[in-house]
């Protein structure tokens, strides 16, 4: 297959830099620069890949001195759903009723005046261990 942008191919990884790794696909050396390695963040690439590996990679681009630049995680396969998940409302029942969340509300709102109340105090008594006496 050619190396044309878009292409997906085998490569083997051939040397690992603090920055990305240079891997060789059909007789020519391309690079995957750190951020093209993972969907995650990739701190140290080593843990990632290792020299000599077999990776799938995409080129993104070649420039005009024929250099490639390749891609890992854009040579991943994606599973698509290919339905949207449907929910049938009519069988759905609501797990909360009203008087369930007249209580959930009682609640909470009791419990936040406690916890304002616990705030309130705890500020006067730090206020008043600092202030000046005349």
């Amino acid at each position: 297959m050619a190396l044309q942008v878009g292409s997906i191919l085998e490569g083997t990884v051939v040397n690992i830099t603090k920055f990305g790794a240079f891997i060789e696909v059909e007789g020519k050396t391309g690079l995957v620069h750190i951020s093209e390695v993972a969907d995650t963040y990739v701190k140290d690439i080593s843990q990632h890949i290792k020299e000599k590996d077999k990776v799938k990679v995409k080129v993104i681009s070649v420039d005009d001195n024929g250099r490639l630049s390749l891609s890992i995680k854009q040579a991943m396969i994606r599973k698509k759903s290919s339905k949207p998940v449907e929910i049938d409302w009519s069988k759905e029942k609501s797990k909360v009723n009203n008087d369930n969340f007249e209580d959930a509300i009682s609640k909470f709102l009791k419990e936040s005046e406690e916890r304002f109340q616990d705030l309130k105090k705890h500020q006067n008594v730090k206020g008043n261990k600092y202030s000046k006496k005349g």
